[in-house]
């Protein structure tokens, strides 16, 4: 069922997913990362999820999918989080969900905002951080300096240009020789392919969101998460470097970090679903009061 929340000057929209049974199950909010839409990969996670007995609330940022919010598809890791704490606040104000066990799950930037958001909410009881940007400024600088310079000089244009003609935009996911958000090797097809073919959307973000993402630090506060925490990093990962998921878990007091043999976008479907799905309920089942 779709079940919307205000956010700013906002409305935003996502879907709750309620499984069979327990008739008050825990709840799951979840959201996730760079420019996608609710519907990128994330009903896969959400349905298997319900099965397992849980609730899942599934949103889309402002600026994103079916929220409100214009320029389309605009990184803004600051909206973004204050969109984590409203979405919360909605569901914590629903009937029918047990949100004494609440749980977030955020995937790359998402990742990111779960563990702020749970640093400064103890009342959350658990967070599942996939593969979690936990610095924007080294996930741009991983392709060179020179990539930094043009970020600065395309988001500066876009603020301008905006004023007068709409905005000037980038790819979202492009290829290796291409000036977008992601850009490593795979990261065109690999994300495209989390698209749905009747997905109203474009593979172009406001230059903007570069500068947005550049200033992006997550995870500063780490020891403040008093809540059990799971990790998961992929070895063949180029996106986000496993290395950072490991530094994240080493930071936290009660951390589990899972290593998979995978690269960022094969967690969506088939036996990389599989592995996250099977760590991720057997974690909730023992650190949840279910």
């Amino acid at each position: 069922m779709t079940m919307g929340f205000d956010s700013g000057d906002e409305r935003c929209s996502g879907w709750l997913y309620r499984p069979d049974r327990p008739a008050e199950p825990p709840v799951v909010v979840m959201a996730g990362g760079l420019a996608g839409d609710r519907s990128f990969g994330l009903p896969n996670y959400a349905e298997r999820l319900a099965e397992a007995g849980y609730a899942v609330f599934l949103f889309d940022y402002r600026n994103h999918g079916d929220s409100g919010g214009d320029p389309r598809n605009l990184v803004s890791p600051s909206r973004q989080r204050a969109d984590w704490e409203a979405a919360i606040e909605g569901v914590r104000t629903r009937d029918g969900l047990d949100t004494s066990n609440l749980v977030l799950w955020g995937t790359d930037l998402g990742g990111g905002h779960v563990l702020d958001v749970a640093a400064d909410d103890p009342r959350v009881r658990a967070v599942v951080s996939q593969t979690p940007i936990r610095s924007g400024r080294a996930f741009l600088t991983t392709r060179g300096y020179g990539f930094l310079a043009k970020t600065v000089f395309s988001g500066i244009r876009d603020r301008l240009q905006s004023f007068a003609v709409g905005p000037y935009t980038v790819p979202i996911a492009g290829n290796p020789e291409e000036f977008a958000l992601v850009s490593t090797p795979g990261a065109r097809r690999g994300y495209l392919d989390t698209v749905p073919s009747d997905a109203q959307w474009t593979n172009e973000t406001p230059a903007r969101s570069l500068l947005n993402l550049a200033r992006f630090s997550a995870g500063s506060d780490l020891d403040s998460v008093t809540c059990p925490v799971l990790l998961f990093g992929g070895t063949r990962d180029d996106v986000v470097p496993i290395e950072s998921v490991a530094d994240a878990a080493d930071e936290i007091s009660d951390a589990t970090f899972v290593s998979l043999p995978v690269g960022h976008f094969d967690t969506y479907e088939g036996s990389g679903l599989d592995h996250v799905i099977g760590h991720a309920v057997a974690f909730l089942d023992a650190e949840l009061d279910n």
